[in-house]
């Protein structure tokens, strides 16, 4: 038996029927209409992801990036992630940042077909994702423990709120009920009130660390030749970010402040506008720095002499003198002057953004995809290296790819 693709443009592919071979880059591929000038890093392999929101897509998007075949199974009425906005295109600015490079498959698991066909692709998998709500998966008959004992290979990766135990084991969990509940919150904002970090931090950081441990997994999976049943879950992966307040005060009772666009335990660092009232924000991180700032930058030479300000402790314990002395300086120079003086002097500094500017930053590196409704260019990925794929896969529309894997993976 064997399946003829048609990209969309340029012959048609005949692949044997495999799930797993050297052949499903160039199914993925010809699938895709895009075909990548090299190998990705995990060509070869099958994700089965079970998943909606952001952290497990985030987790699978980056797995589909370097090559592995991603099947995102979605309910059928879809993700909701999916009507989330309608800012790209008319798709939503989540999804399509999610889930580029998956095929889309509509399962409803009460269905016994349905039921049956999820089995067959999860034997098949090296990864099996999932971030439905506590407990779901076990009811649909494909929770990890059950999947392990089957498939001795298999790597699962079940994302939750809170973990799989303690008192909140079965609350549901979203992103911002996470900031506020880890803390986060606290030490966020300024100091009238809390404040969100303005992305979905909690998601995005959760999904990194599921990557990161589904790597981790596959090199241990080639000495051992077992899988590995990662859990991650959006309050601990919070908690490890807020380790530093939390040292601080399991160790000295100190209450880590919210402060904006500063620092509790470094002066000068801040945002101190220019004569021409352009926000600068600078980071003076030791003592040498400090140095330099003041001679090359605020005319104050013999201020590094001065023992109320010649170390970071001592400028810290008078920070809002030591936030005068550079305010009052930078408030003399056009931002133009400032920004030579600072360079010339190696000062870390950056001019205060907005979204905007970031569009159209000199530093920004690009890359695109396609989408149902038309080409999305996003920012490039982080990490670059020699002979990273031009373009990223295409955003699925809902079920695209249901018709196609069931006659694939049929009985």
């Amino acid at each position: 038996m064997s399946i003829t693709f048609t990209p969309s443009s340029g012959p048609g592919i005949s692949l044997p029927h495999a799930s797993c071979s050297a052949a499903t880059m160039a199914y993925v591929a010809a699938l895709e209409g895009d075909l990548r000038e090299m190998p990705g890093a995990l060509d070869g392999l099958l994700v089965v992801s079970v998943e909606q929101a952001v952290a497990a897509p985030y987790c699978s998007a980056r797995l589909a990036d370097a090559g592995e075949r991603v099947i995102k199974v979605e309910r059928p009425e879809g993700d909701f992630a999916r009507g989330y906005d309608g800012y790209v295109h008319g798709l939503s600015t989540y999804f399509v940042w999610l889930n580029r490079g998956k095929q889309s498959v509509t399962l409803d698991f009460k269905r016994p077909e349905d039921s049956a066909l999820l089995q067959r692709l999860i034997g098949k998998a090296d990864v099996l994702i999932q971030n439905l709500a506590p407990g779901a998966a076990d009811r649909a008959g494909f929770g990890s423990a059950a999947m392990r004992a089957r498939h001795k290979k298999l790597i699962t990766v079940d994302v939750s709120g809170y973990g799989d135990h303690g008192p909140y084991k079965n609350r549901r969990a979203y992103d911002l009920l996470v900031q506020a509940e880890s803390g986060l919150a606290s030490i966020t904002g300024t100091e009238h009130a809390p404040g969100r970090v303005g992305i979905s931090a909690t998601d995005i950081g959760t999904g990194m660390y599921a990557h990161a441990a589904v790597l981790e997994a596959l090199l241990a999976r080639q000495k051992t030749g077992e899988g590995r049943a990662i859990k991650v879950s959006l309050f601990s992966s919070m908690a490890e970010w807020m380790t530093v307040p939390l040292l601080a005060m399991d160790y000295s009772s100190y209450e880590w402040p919210r402060l904006g666009l500063t620092h509790p335990f470094i002066a000068p660092y801040g945002v101190y506008p220019s004569a021409d009232q352009v926000p600068v924000l600078i980071s003076i991180q030791n003592d040498r720095e400090f140095e330099r700032l003041c001679h090359n930058v605020i005319d104050r030479p013999g201020l590094k002499k001065d023992p109320d300000y010649a170390t970071g402790m001592a400028r810290n314990a008078r920070r809002d003198a030591t936030n005068k002395i550079v305010g009052e300086s930078f408030a003399r120079l056009p931002f133009a002057e400032l920004a030579t003086r600072l360079d010339a002097a190696q000062i870390a500094w950056a001019r205060v953004s907005d979204v905007a500017a970031l569009s159209k930053h000199p530093q920004l590196r690009r890359t695109h995809f396609k989408s149902p409704k038309g080409d999305v260019s996003i920012p490039a990925l982080a990490a670059a290296y020699d002979g990273e794929p031009p373009s990223l896969g295409a955003v699925p529309e809902l079920g695209q790819h249901t018709d196609q894997v069931r006659r694939e993976f049929a009985a």
